[in-house]
């Protein structure tokens, strides 16, 4: 016993060190909190709205983590700070750049303006060019409806300066604020407070800073201070414990299905040299046949049966092949749970490795796992399904062409991010309408990632085992199994045929399923025409009526096209199509995407070069 647990403890001490030196987010945190300013006017049910995350869902939330400035939800004095929590996760921004806060979504009011959302409703805890960095709205064109990313920056310490904090507050300066008065307030030392903030000027009036939380009042709130090794220890000790009290039917699944993924981690790129590579979020302990995800809840059997009525056929909102899914509400929190066989155990890790992994607005939220009897997932709850079911079903509104530039916009963006900003990068393999999530604000994020690939940068595509949907296969893949980031380049092409068309990737010809040919080809078909106009509005989704701009349309089949090219290295890269997109999107710059292959500078980039 004594061997094994050392065998764990040891393992998981050379995993934190990769962990911690490899996140590009250098440390995350499950709880932040904000030093929110109360106005006059403000309520708790409004604050918690602004504030919503999966720690915060309702004003008790506020209540508990303020019992000693708040005692009644439906009053909070005026003129007063009050700790909102929330998840101190890692935020990519539009320069692709990373860094510890949370983004939160906020619902535009009439007369809104960036300089009002920061400073009145948010309280200064983020600013205008925050958010102008975060939103594709200039100033002046913020609609009366729709949704703002507000995000807040967070701190999760440092341990070199002390390991007594665990809890941080994300702090806006006021004129009245000095390095004393805040000192005082939290009762911790001005030496120690500025060693946090160097060279922070605590009287400026404005700016954020990091306020360790060592005395906070509160019973929802007890610091946390755990150094790198006891991190390691506690997770060795509480996974000894933890799997080998698991039924042996879990304990055999968890071994099978590590062992790809225990073989792809000690080959990932950079685990035995100084390149840097993102944490993977998965441990595989050869000593103990089992893992622990970072990041993510195991539920238990129990606990989403009876979130899901036993899996009633009420609760039932989808069917995948890997399994149903299940709408539940699990801890305060909406999310679908989807159920696997025993049997899809390999699909199971793989998403399961990848969303442990990789955090992005545009990509499906992992909640958590539970391996018993069956294998089950646990996601962010989306509102509005996916794409396919508003292109192809029955019963929805028609999509607004903007709506559909823009659910084009965020899928091309979280692709963008498996395929360039994470090493290893990941390959979706089964891009499709139907694996487009749509939300309530009409926003899309891509999901299902149990074909997913990973390969190494710059690495040779090889052989592999075919997988995917008929209709978004490039031919290299189909033909050959190659596989290359190109593989969802091509898929998304088809995608956007898709939203041009409302078509399925395989149409039926004269209604009839004995005839069938490739959106694709019907595309193709008619962008070889001289002019093609006239041929593409026969193919425009009807129940978009007049109500686009058929240059915008034609636009955005010249870059399905390109997408799609017979040959992968002629096709764009992820981060050229957002480009395109973005400009697209944009009414003030006039671009052509049939210029790409008039223009050399985008020719390389499809290129790769």
């Amino acid at each position: 016993m004594n061997q094994k647990l050392g065998l764990a403890l040891g393992f998981f001490l050379l995993l934190s060190q990769f962990y911690f030196a490899e996140s590009r987010c250098s440390q995350t945190c499950d709880l932040a909190l904000a030093s929110y300013y109360v106005s006059s006017g403000d309520t708790l049910s409004v604050i918690a709205e602004r504030f919503n995350s999966a720690i915060l869902q309702s004003a008790d939330t506020i209540v508990n983590y303020n019992r000693d400035k708040i005692s009644n939800k439906d009053f909070v004095p005026s003129f007063i700070r009050i700790n909102i929590p929330f998840p101190c996760d890692c935020v990519q921004d539009e320069l692709l750049n990373e860094f510890v806060g949370h983004t939160f979504q906020y619902d535009v009011q009439s007369g809104d303006t960036y300089t009002t959302v920061a400073t009145e409703k948010y309280t200064n805890l983020t600013t205008v060019p925050w958010l102008e960095r975060f939103n594709n709205y200039t100033a002046t064109n913020i609609p009366d409806t729709g949704t703002l990313n507000v995000s807040v920056n967070c701190s999760c310490g440092d341990s070199s300066i002390s390991k007594d904090y665990g809890l941080f507050i994300t702090y806006p300066l006021r004129p009245e604020d000095t390095l004393d008065s805040i000192a005082t307030e939290y009762n911790i030392s001005k030496d120690m407070l500025q060693k946090y903030n160097v060279g922070v000027d605590f009287s400026a009036g404005t700016g954020l800073v990091y306020v360790p939380g060592k005395g906070i009042a509160g019973g929802a709130i007890a610091g946390i201070s755990i150094g790198v090794v006891a991190v390691a220890l506690l997770v060795a000790v509480c996974v000894y414990f933890g799997f080998y009290r698991k039924k042996k039917v879990k304990e055999a699944i968890l071994l099978s299905g590590s062992q790809e993924l225990s073989a792809q981690a000690l080959q990932a790129p950079g685990s035995n040299s100084d390149k840097p590579v993102d944490s993977t979020g998965l441990a595989l302990s050869p000593g103990l046949g089992g893992i622990t995800v970072d990041k993510s809840v195991e539920f238990s059997y129990e606990e989403l049966a009876q979130a899901t009525d036993n899996f009633s056929m009420a609760n039932k909102i989808g069917q995948g092949g890997f399994g149903s899914v299940y709408y539940a509400e699990l801890r305060g929190e909406k999310a679908a749970i989807k159920k696997m066989d025993m049997q899809a155990s390999k699909e199971f890790f793989a998403e399961l490795k990848v969303l442990t992994h990789v955090h992005h607005l545009n990509l499906v939220r992992l909640i958590g796992y539970c391996v018993e009897g069956s294998l089950f997932l646990v996601y962010e709850y989306i509102e509005n399904g996916n794409l396919s079911q508003h292109l192809h079903g029955s019963g929805r509104d028609p999509l607004s062409w903007s709506a559909r530039l823009q659910i084009a916009l965020d899928s091309a963006r979280g692709l963008e991010y498996i395929h360039e900003h994470t090493v290893p990068v990941y390959i979706h393999r089964d891009i499709k309408s139907a694996n487009i999530l749509i939300d309530k604000n009409f926003r899309g994020k891509v999901a299902d990632f149990g074909l997913t690939k990973l390969t190494e940068v710059g690495g040779s595509s090889l052989p592999t085992r075919l997988v995917g949907t008929f209709g978004y296969m490039p031919p290299e893949y189909a033909q050959y199994g190659d596989v290359s980031p190109k593989v969802d380049v091509y898929a998304f092409g088809v995608v956007l045929c898709e939203l041009i068309s409302a078509k399925d990737a395989i149409v039926k010809i004269n209604g009839s399923s004995a005839e069938t040919k490739g959106l694709v080809a019907l595309f193709e078909e008619v962008l070889n025409e001289p002019d093609p106009r006239e041929e593409l509005c026969k193919l425009i989704d009807p129940r978009l009526e007049d109500n686009y701009p058929l240059d915008s349309v034609r636009k955005m089949a010249q870059l399905a096209k390109a997408c799609t090219h017979e040959n992968p290295h002629l096709r764009p890269s992820m981060r050229s199509i957002v480009v395109a997109l973005m400009t697209l999107s944009s009414s003030t710059e006039d671009w052509d995407v049939g210029s790409f292959y008039e223009n050399q500078h985008l020719v390389n980039l499809m290129s790769g070069r």
